[in-house]
């Protein structure tokens, strides 16, 4: 993934959707230095009020780590996330419990705490649970709960059903992050759970089969089916083109958007796990104008369809 070696200018050109002047260059605003983000300046696009990033992760250290933990980033803290949110101009936003911490929700319901009204949750939880457990944490601000499927941990495709049985009372949804062939190969099993499944990272549709390979379809007929959402998010989880660009991701998310703009979210993903090369987060939210031109559909995207999944 390349940031470096392009300026400003020729990122948002080579972005279709996300040309602009010299002018309005000259006047961009100093975003500032975020931990785990490249660059310093302020993204281009204009995010409307109630702005919602509906995916980053909180780490710390003081929290311990699940002993089947493949992902052990450093710290990236609440005052950290702050930063990029005084850096985007967002204000709503979605906490994803990681990997990391397992089961073990503390950390989530710790930042939570902190962020206050308007964060919301997504925990980590599996079949031990309690009702009463869950209830704790819907009046923290948990709304869904994940399943980190690729590769699995702490959660597995048994715990789906039964999980989101228990979770559905609640007003809540699942969240799934798995390979593309094996959200095909449990098409049957999202079609069935009484709650909505939320796929993470643009459902991992990979390249360059793009709209053509067999997830898209899969997750487009869920989405049109009231179903499912996505979350725009990832973009450099599956490219081949990749940065700054990622211009092999635009078809799909306009698919996405011609299929079910109300079925879609935004999320940062900050701060980044997988990468060991951090994207410039300024562009990933520009990427966002590309992937969706018409500004009315963008903001749906942004504050309309999040306020709705997560209750805001």
């Amino acid at each position: 993934m390349r940031t470096q070696g392009w300026s400003r200018r020729e990122v948002l050109v080579a972005v279709p959707g996300l040309i602009v002047g010299a002018a309005a260059l000259a006047h961009a605003q100093t975003g500032g230095t975020v931990p785990w983000s490249a660059g310093t300046e302020a993204p281009q696009l204009r995010v409307p009020p109630n702005a919602t990033d509906c995916h980053h992760h909180i780490y710390d250290a003081r929290f311990p780590m699940a002993p089947e933990a493949t992902l052990k980033p450093a710290d990236a803290t609440v005052a950290d996330y702050r930063l990029l949110q005084k850096r985007l101009g967002i204000t709503r936003h979605v906490i994803v419990q990681p990997s990391t911490y397992g089961v073990d929700d503390s950390l989530l319901v710790y930042a939570l705490g902190l962020f206050g009204p308007e964060a919301r949750g997504v925990a980590v939880v599996n079949t031990s649970v309690s009702d009463r457990e869950l209830q704790g944490l819907h009046a923290a601000g948990v709304r869904g709960i994940r399943f980190n499927l690729a590769p699995a941990g702490s959660t597995t495709f048994q715990m789906v059903t039964p999980l989101a049985k228990q979770v559905a009372p609640l007003g809540w949804h699942i969240q799934v992050n798995a390979p593309a062939d094996q959200i095909v190969a449990f098409k049957d099993l999202w079609s069935n759970l009484p709650c909505p499944v939320v796929f993470d990272h643009l459902a991992h549709v990979p390249q360059p089969q793009g709209v053509q390979a067999a997830v898209f379809t899969v997750v487009t007929d869920l989405l049109q089916q009231g179903k499912a959402y996505v979350k725009l998010s990832g973009a450099y989880q599956d490219t081949k083109i990749g940065a700054p660009t990622y211009a092999d991701t635009i078809p799909v998310v306009q698919g996405y958007v011609k299929a079910a703009p109300d079925r879609l979210v935004w999320g940062s993903d900050w701060p980044h796990p997988t990468e060991k090369e951090k994207p410039d987060d300024a562009i990933l939210l520009d990427l966002l104008g590309a992937w969706v031109p018409d500004e009315a559909t963008r903001n749906r995207i942004l504050v309309d369809n999040p306020a709705k999944l997560y209750g805001f």
